[in-house]
Protein backbone atom coordinates (compact mmCIF):
# COMPACT_ATOMS: atom_id res chain seq x y z
CA UNK A 1 0.00 0.00 0.00
CA UNK A 2 2.67 2.38 0.34
CA UNK A 3 4.72 3.75 -2.58
CA UNK A 4 8.18 5.34 -2.84
CA UNK A 5 7.29 8.33 -5.16
CA UNK A 6 3.91 9.58 -3.59
CA UNK A 7 1.73 11.15 -5.67
CA UNK A 8 0.19 14.93 -5.29
CA UNK A 9 -3.14 16.29 -5.19
CA UNK A 10 -3.85 18.83 -7.82
CA UNK A 11 -5.69 20.86 -5.60
CA UNK A 12 -3.69 22.91 -3.22
CA UNK A 13 -6.00 22.50 0.13
CA UNK A 14 -6.12 23.94 3.37
CA UNK A 15 -5.28 20.69 5.97
CA UNK A 16 -4.71 18.69 3.22
CA UNK A 17 -2.71 15.15 4.12
CA UNK A 18 -0.14 14.86 1.67
CA UNK A 19 2.95 16.08 4.30
CA UNK A 20 1.40 13.01 7.24
CA UNK A 21 0.76 10.03 4.57
CA UNK A 22 3.24 7.60 6.72
CA UNK A 23 1.02 8.06 9.49
CA UNK A 24 -2.20 7.07 8.33
CA UNK A 25 -1.74 4.69 5.13
CA UNK A 26 -0.11 2.18 7.75
CA UNK A 27 -3.61 1.84 9.79
CA UNK A 28 -5.57 1.42 6.36
CA UNK A 29 -5.79 -2.46 5.92
CA UNK A 30 -6.20 -4.32 2.63
CA UNK A 31 -9.96 -4.49 1.88
CA UNK A 32 -11.69 -4.35 -1.53
CA UNK A 33 -13.19 -0.77 -0.95
CA UNK A 34 -11.88 2.62 0.48
CA UNK A 35 -14.72 4.97 1.02
CA UNK A 36 -13.62 8.33 2.02
CA UNK A 37 -16.64 10.57 3.28
CA UNK A 38 -14.63 13.82 3.82
CA UNK A 39 -12.55 13.46 0.11
CA UNK A 40 -11.12 17.14 -0.30
CA UNK A 41 -7.99 17.21 -2.47
CA UNK A 42 -7.67 13.22 -1.91
CA UNK A 43 -4.12 12.87 -0.84
CA UNK A 44 -5.00 9.48 1.43
CA UNK A 45 -6.53 7.35 -1.75
CA UNK A 46 -4.20 9.21 -4.31
CA UNK A 47 -1.56 6.99 -2.32
CA UNK A 48 -3.42 3.99 -1.09
CA UNK A 49 -4.04 1.17 -3.43
CA UNK A 50 -7.44 -0.13 -3.64
CA UNK A 51 -9.77 -2.04 -6.17
CA UNK A 52 -12.31 0.63 -5.44
CA UNK A 53 -13.32 3.53 -3.94
CA UNK A 54 -16.13 5.68 -3.08
CA UNK A 55 -14.84 9.51 -2.54
CA UNK A 56 -17.40 11.72 -1.25
CA UNK A 57 -17.25 15.79 -0.13
CA UNK A 58 -20.20 17.94 0.46
CA UNK A 59 -18.58 20.30 -1.46
CA UNK A 60 -20.59 20.03 -4.78
CA UNK A 61 -18.39 22.45 -6.86
CA UNK A 62 -15.64 19.63 -5.97
CA UNK A 63 -17.45 16.95 -6.95
CA UNK A 64 -19.04 18.17 -10.11
CA UNK A 65 -15.19 18.77 -11.00
CA UNK A 66 -13.80 15.27 -10.38
CA UNK A 67 -16.70 14.01 -12.53
CA UNK A 68 -15.68 15.44 -15.04
CA UNK A 69 -11.99 15.27 -15.15
CA UNK A 70 -13.17 11.24 -14.78
CA UNK A 71 -15.07 11.46 -18.06
CA UNK A 72 -12.63 13.73 -20.25
CA UNK A 73 -9.26 14.77 -18.50
CA UNK A 74 -7.31 15.84 -21.60
CA UNK A 75 -10.26 18.05 -22.95
CA UNK A 76 -10.29 19.43 -19.43
CA UNK A 77 -6.56 20.21 -19.87
CA UNK A 78 -6.70 21.93 -23.10
CA UNK A 79 -8.94 24.63 -21.10
CA UNK A 80 -7.54 25.04 -18.44
CA UNK A 81 -4.41 25.70 -20.03
CA UNK A 82 -5.79 29.57 -20.93
CA UNK A 83 -6.26 30.46 -17.22
CA UNK A 84 -2.02 29.56 -16.62
CA UNK A 85 -0.39 32.19 -18.07
CA UNK A 86 1.75 35.44 -16.85
CA UNK A 87 -1.60 37.55 -17.69
CA UNK A 88 -3.84 35.46 -15.40
CA UNK A 89 -2.07 35.94 -12.53
CA UNK A 90 -3.34 39.32 -11.97
CA UNK A 91 -5.46 40.34 -8.91
CA UNK A 92 -7.99 42.33 -11.67
CA UNK A 93 -7.95 39.47 -13.53
CA UNK A 94 -8.60 37.01 -10.41
CA UNK A 95 -11.25 39.08 -9.14
CA UNK A 96 -13.13 39.16 -12.36
CA UNK A 97 -12.84 35.08 -12.42
CA UNK A 98 -14.05 35.03 -9.16
CA UNK A 99 -17.06 37.03 -9.98
CA UNK A 100 -17.66 34.89 -13.28
CA UNK A 101 -17.70 31.48 -10.91
CA UNK A 102 -20.34 33.10 -8.76
CA UNK A 103 -22.78 34.16 -11.70
CA UNK A 104 -22.38 30.98 -14.01
CA UNK A 105 -24.53 28.21 -14.14
CA UNK A 106 -22.62 26.27 -16.27
CA UNK A 107 -20.71 22.48 -14.79
CA UNK A 108 -17.48 22.76 -16.81
CA UNK A 109 -16.86 26.21 -16.90
CA UNK A 110 -17.64 26.26 -13.07
CA UNK A 111 -15.51 23.71 -12.80
CA UNK A 112 -12.17 25.22 -14.95
CA UNK A 113 -12.38 28.46 -12.93
CA UNK A 114 -12.82 26.47 -9.72
CA UNK A 115 -9.18 25.30 -10.56
CA UNK A 116 -8.04 28.43 -11.21
CA UNK A 117 -9.12 29.95 -8.25
CA UNK A 118 -7.80 27.52 -5.92
CA UNK A 119 -4.11 27.65 -7.69
CA UNK A 120 -4.02 31.69 -7.14
CA UNK A 121 -5.83 32.50 -4.44
CA UNK A 122 -5.14 32.86 -1.00
CA UNK A 123 -2.97 29.86 0.53
CA UNK A 124 -5.35 27.26 -1.02
CA UNK A 125 -8.74 27.77 1.07
CA UNK A 126 -12.10 27.13 -0.24
CA UNK A 127 -13.98 29.52 1.62
CA UNK A 128 -17.75 30.51 0.80
CA UNK A 129 -20.10 33.52 2.08
CA UNK A 130 -23.31 32.72 3.54
CA UNK A 131 -24.95 33.85 -0.01
CA UNK A 132 -22.89 30.39 -1.24
CA UNK A 133 -20.34 33.31 -3.01
CA UNK A 134 -16.43 32.05 -3.02
CA UNK A 135 -14.72 34.57 -1.59
CA UNK A 136 -10.93 33.78 -0.95
CA UNK A 137 -8.68 36.43 -1.77
CA UNK A 138 -6.26 36.85 -4.48
CA UNK A 139 -2.86 34.77 -3.45
CA UNK A 140 0.04 36.96 -5.23
CA UNK A 141 1.99 33.87 -6.38
CA UNK A 142 5.14 34.20 -8.25
CA UNK A 143 3.95 31.93 -10.63
CA UNK A 144 1.01 29.64 -10.19
CA UNK A 145 1.81 25.72 -11.35
CA UNK A 146 -0.62 24.31 -14.08
CA UNK A 147 -1.34 20.69 -12.82
CA UNK A 148 -1.71 19.08 -15.65
CA UNK A 149 0.42 15.96 -14.86
CA UNK A 150 -1.36 15.75 -11.43
CA UNK A 151 -4.98 16.30 -13.43
CA UNK A 152 -3.86 13.15 -15.66
CA UNK A 153 -3.09 11.32 -12.71
CA UNK A 154 -5.89 11.76 -11.07
CA UNK A 155 -8.15 10.70 -13.92
CA UNK A 156 -6.20 7.75 -14.37
CA UNK A 157 -6.06 6.85 -10.75
CA UNK A 158 -9.84 7.36 -10.60
CA UNK A 159 -11.05 6.33 -13.67
CA UNK A 160 -13.88 3.67 -12.14
CA UNK A 161 -14.06 5.55 -8.66
CA UNK A 162 -17.71 6.74 -7.36
CA UNK A 163 -17.88 10.08 -6.61
CA UNK A 164 -20.67 11.24 -4.40
CA UNK A 165 -22.25 14.55 -2.78
CA UNK A 166 -23.87 13.52 0.25
CA UNK A 167 -24.15 13.80 3.64
CA UNK A 168 -20.94 11.98 5.92
CA UNK A 169 -23.71 10.13 7.86
CA UNK A 170 -25.77 8.22 4.81
CA UNK A 171 -21.89 7.67 3.54
CA UNK A 172 -20.71 5.90 6.60
CA UNK A 173 -23.92 4.04 7.59
CA UNK A 174 -24.40 2.62 3.73
CA UNK A 175 -20.68 1.18 3.69
CA UNK A 176 -20.63 -2.45 2.58
CA UNK A 177 -19.11 -4.96 4.91
CA UNK A 178 -15.18 -5.38 4.77
CA UNK A 179 -14.55 -1.61 3.68
CA UNK A 180 -12.16 0.81 5.10
CA UNK A 181 -13.62 4.56 5.55
CA UNK A 182 -10.94 7.07 5.71
CA UNK A 183 -12.80 10.05 7.75
CA UNK A 184 -10.66 13.61 7.47
CA UNK A 185 -13.30 15.90 9.11
CA UNK A 186 -12.36 19.72 9.51
CA UNK A 187 -10.50 19.69 12.47
CA UNK A 188 -11.35 20.39 16.14
CA UNK A 189 -10.18 23.78 17.57
CA UNK A 190 -7.27 23.76 19.29
CA UNK A 191 -6.17 27.86 20.05
CA UNK A 192 -7.70 29.74 22.62
CA UNK A 193 -8.98 32.24 19.68
CA UNK A 194 -10.77 29.32 17.79
CA UNK A 195 -14.36 28.36 18.99
CA UNK A 196 -16.73 26.65 17.46
CA UNK A 197 -18.99 29.57 16.87
CA UNK A 198 -16.59 30.51 14.60
CA UNK A 199 -15.72 26.78 13.40
CA UNK A 200 -19.62 25.79 12.64
CA UNK A 201 -19.27 28.26 9.91
CA UNK A 202 -17.76 25.87 7.81
CA UNK A 203 -21.00 23.51 8.66
CA UNK A 204 -19.17 21.30 11.58
CA UNK A 205 -20.20 21.83 14.91
CA UNK A 206 -19.05 20.65 18.41
CA UNK A 207 -22.55 19.25 17.77
CA UNK A 208 -21.46 17.35 13.84
CA UNK A 209 -18.16 15.77 15.83
CA UNK A 210 -19.89 14.19 18.00
CA UNK A 211 -22.44 12.79 15.52
CA UNK A 212 -19.65 12.00 13.40
CA UNK A 213 -18.10 9.95 16.43
CA UNK A 214 -21.40 8.15 17.53
CA UNK A 215 -21.74 7.01 13.51
CA UNK A 216 -18.84 4.93 13.37
CA UNK A 217 -18.85 3.32 16.92
CA UNK A 218 -22.59 2.22 15.79
CA UNK A 219 -21.52 1.69 11.76
CA UNK A 220 -18.33 -0.50 13.83
CA UNK A 221 -20.51 -2.53 16.53
CA UNK A 222 -23.09 -3.57 13.56
CA UNK A 223 -20.94 -5.18 11.17
CA UNK A 224 -17.22 -6.08 9.63
CA UNK A 225 -15.54 -2.56 8.87
CA UNK A 226 -12.64 -0.55 9.72
CA UNK A 227 -12.85 3.37 10.54
CA UNK A 228 -9.66 5.69 10.54
CA UNK A 229 -10.31 9.45 11.25
CA UNK A 230 -7.79 12.31 11.83
CA UNK A 231 -7.72 14.98 14.13
CA UNK A 232 -6.05 17.15 16.34
CA UNK A 233 -4.96 15.63 19.84
CA UNK A 234 -7.26 17.36 22.19
CA UNK A 235 -8.73 15.75 25.26
CA UNK A 236 -12.11 16.18 23.28
CA UNK A 237 -11.12 14.40 20.44
CA UNK A 238 -9.90 11.40 22.82
CA UNK A 239 -13.04 11.33 24.74
CA UNK A 240 -14.79 11.54 21.28
CA UNK A 241 -13.26 8.90 20.19
CA UNK A 242 -13.32 6.40 22.98
CA UNK A 243 -13.01 2.47 22.19
CA UNK A 244 -10.47 3.35 19.41
CA UNK A 245 -6.80 2.61 19.14
CA UNK A 246 -5.03 6.28 18.83
CA UNK A 247 -1.92 7.12 16.98
CA UNK A 248 -0.18 10.92 18.34
CA UNK A 249 2.15 12.24 16.09
CA UNK A 250 3.58 15.86 15.89
CA UNK A 251 2.56 17.70 12.41
CA UNK A 252 4.55 20.17 10.44
CA UNK A 253 1.37 22.57 10.97
CA UNK A 254 1.72 25.68 12.70
CA UNK A 255 -1.60 27.23 14.35
CA UNK A 256 -0.15 30.80 15.39
CA UNK A 257 0.92 33.04 12.79
CA UNK A 258 3.23 34.93 15.37
CA UNK A 259 6.48 32.96 14.41
CA UNK A 260 7.45 33.33 18.47
CA UNK A 261 4.43 31.57 18.95
CA UNK A 262 5.01 28.70 16.78
CA UNK A 263 4.70 24.96 18.38
CA UNK A 264 4.14 22.14 16.30
CA UNK A 265 0.79 20.57 16.31
CA UNK A 266 -0.08 16.88 17.66
CA UNK A 267 -2.51 15.39 15.25
CA UNK A 268 -4.35 12.14 16.42
CA UNK A 269 -5.10 8.96 14.23
CA UNK A 270 -7.84 6.67 16.07
CA UNK A 271 -8.32 3.46 14.65
CA UNK A 272 -11.72 1.51 15.24
CA UNK A 273 -11.88 -1.77 14.15
CA UNK A 274 -14.65 -4.68 14.49
CA UNK A 275 -13.06 -7.57 16.22
CA UNK A 276 -14.62 -9.74 13.67
CA UNK A 277 -12.10 -8.49 10.79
Amino acid sequence: MHKNNKNRAFLKWAGGKYSLLEHILPHLPHSPKLIEPFFGAGSVALNAEYENYQLNDINKDLVNLYKLIQGSSQAFIEELAPLFTKETNDSDFYYERREEFNSSDDKFRRALLFVYLNRHGYNGLCRYNRKGGFNVPFGRYVKPKMPDAEIRNFAARFQKAEFTNLDYVDVIKKAPDNSVIYCDPPYIPISKTASFTQYATNGFSLEAQENLANTVKEAVASRPITVVISNHDTPLSRKLYQGAKFKSFSARRFISQNAQNRKPVKELVAIFCNKNM
